[in-house]
């Protein structure tokens, strides 16, 4: 869009993230008004986490699995194409797994490491059949041209793109593979969960949201799946103990009204949330990382006072906290708003849905502050600047990177939106801190039992598959080659043993016979032309007489 001079210095996130292509791009790669705020997202997210972790004494080998792996997701975000798209996308994939297990000799980290790379991997195959399903559909692997495929292209890549942006945003049913990721450091965490390769499926939907209005079906499924994962994972999120883990399935549930924003075609609302939400948690993961450095526990029973025993770290953890419950007048109260009010407009269940997913963040907000800052002992100890200075930028941003979204968005939270979501968190919060400890069933710390499901569903079954066809090929088919072999062997000795000899007196006996032939050819050839002469006489009486018996 061009600026004239009454335009304002500076865009909302929500009103550049509507800009379209620019003309300037490289090869596959072009910027746009959401791939641009996501650049500036990912560099700013990914600058604080380093100089956080320069201060953790990690050695060079994370620092360049870091920067690979942030790279790819800006490959990833300014993609014009399926194939530069799925490059991003593949080496992302491989630096989680190689972050996630960065201390490899763990073998529980190395396992972890691995059921997350094989959940994604999996889901990852979708987008591998999607780009074959464009190219038969309209022979280009361009993004902007795939809502122009016939049918039954157009449903096959919906299909495939859906699956594979659930399996990388931990979307149900794929969620279990990101509690397992909270193996890896807490900066792995900080920025796997922010703004790179947890927020790359909200972000390819965002992208594509006109494929899945064109499919007609398309969004109806996101936008459940999205509300579904906000509800569902907030309720595991109230249920864990450990800070970590409730931090990752609140991800899950956050990253769900993103997916809820694709769904309803809300894209500067999703993009604005996506902002909020990279700033609010890499800040929560920072935090939580100082306080399992420096006390070895991620418990949160064993966290009392944490938070007054590091009080700048408590103070942002706090600032961070009260923004993921949706506390006015902080970031993701007016970033969550604006999806909502574009889901009023379409479900009103779908609303309802997403207000109760709003106040299980609340509770599962205020559920790690008590956590945090209830008890202590007194003690406070200093944080090294390198640390000090990410975690108040991060808070900063958390707390306003909202601000401008409701003006900007259509449509616009109406003012008793506004009033009852900021009313629901406060209250949340409040009912929470009071009663000092939320009861959930035992699904909700166990994740849904989703690890559990996946193992019986999909994993027993392929490895009792693999078990048969392996059983069939060395019982069936390597046992039929070696009968076929040994049936050989025995036909070779039989021949050997009894047929070849008679063969063998045959062929002798030919040979023989053509050679007393030959002798006796050889005997009339005398070399003296009177038998010669004399065999000729012979041979012309012989015509004769046949002649004469033949008349």
């Amino acid at each position: 869009a061009s600026r004239t001079s009454s335009s304002p210095p500076a865009d909302s996130i929500a009103r550049i993230a509507c800009r379209p292509y620019s003309a300037a791009s490289v090869g596959g790669l072009a910027v746009d008004g959401l791939s641009a705020v996501m650049i500036v997202t990912v560099a700013a997210v990914a600058s604080l986490i380093l100089v956080y972790a320069a201060a953790e004494g990690f050695g060079s080998r994370f620092f360049g699995l870091m920067l690979v792996f942030a790279g790819a997701m800006l490959v990833t975000v300014t993609a014009s194409d399926l194939l530069l798209l799925l490059m991003g996308w593949e080496v992302m994939g491989a630096m989680s797994y190689a972050l996630i297990g960065y201390r490899w000799t763990d073998d529980g980290v190395v396992g972890a490491a691995d059921v997350a790379f094989v959940t994604t991997r999996a889901a990852d195959t979708g987008l591998y059949l999607a780009a074959g399903f464009a190219l038969a559909g309209t022979g280009s692997l361009g993004l902007d041209g795939l809502a122009a495929a016939d049918s039954p292209w157009l449903d096959l890549i919906v299909v495939g793109v859906v699956v594979a942006a659930m399996g990388k945003s931990a979307q149900l049913p794929f969620s279990f593979w990101l509690s397992r990721a909270m193996a890896g450091p807490s900066a792995v965490s900080a920025l796997l969960h922010s703004a790179t390769m947890v927020a790359a499926g909200g972000y390819l939907l965002l992208r594509l949201h006109p494929l899945l209005a064109a499919s007609g079906w398309g969004e109806v499924v996101v936008s459940w799946v999205g509300a579904l994962t906000a509800l569902v994972l907030g309720v595991v999120a109230l249920g864990q103990r450990d800070l970590k883990q409730l931090l990752a399935a609140s991800t899950c549930s956050q990253i769900g009204f993103i997916v809820l924003a694709a769904g309803v075609a809300s894209v500067p609302g999703g993009a604005s949330h996506l902002v909020a939400h990279a700033a609010v948690k890499s800040l929560l993961f920072l935090c939580a990382g100082v306080w399992l450095a420096r006390l070895g526990t991620q418990r949160m029973d064993e966290l009392g006072g944490a938070a007054r025993r590091f009080r700048w770290v408590g103070v942002t953890f706090a600032l961070g906290a009260f923004a993921l419950a949706g506390v006015p007048p902080l970031s993701l109260w007016l970033t969550k708003d604006a999806v909502l009010a574009a889901v009023l407009e379409r479900s009103p269940a779908l609303f309802a849905v997403g207000m109760a997913a709003s106040v299980a963040a609340a509770g599962y907000a205020a559920k790690a502050l008590i956590a945090v800052w209830a008890g202590g002992d007194g003690r406070r100890e200093a944080l090294p600047l390198l640390q000090a200075v990410p975690l108040g930028v991060l808070a900063a941003a958390a707390c306003v990177a909202g601000v401008a979204v409701p003006f900007e968005v259509r449509p616009r939270p109406s003012a008793w939106e506004l009033a009852l979501s900021g009313v629901l968190a406060v209250a949340t919060v409040g009912v929470v801190v009071a009663v000092g400890r939320v009861r959930v069933p035992a699904w909700g710390l166990h994740w849904l039992y989703l690890e559990r499901m996946a193992h019986a569903g999909v994993v027993r079954p392929v490895f009792a598959l693999a078990r048969g066809l392996a059983w069939f090929d060395d019982r069936i088919v390597d046992g039929t080659v070696m009968a076929v072999a040994r049936g050989g062997r025995r036909a070779a000795a039989l021949a050997g043993r009894d047929v070849e000899p008679r063969v063998d007196g045959v062929t002798a006996a030919i040979g023989r016979g053509a050679r007393a032939l030959g002798a006796l050819a050889r005997r009339p050839q005398t070399g003296q032309v009177h038998v010669y002469y004399a065999q000729a006489a012979a041979m012309l009486a012989v015509l004769v007489l046949i002649a004469i018996l033949a008349g």
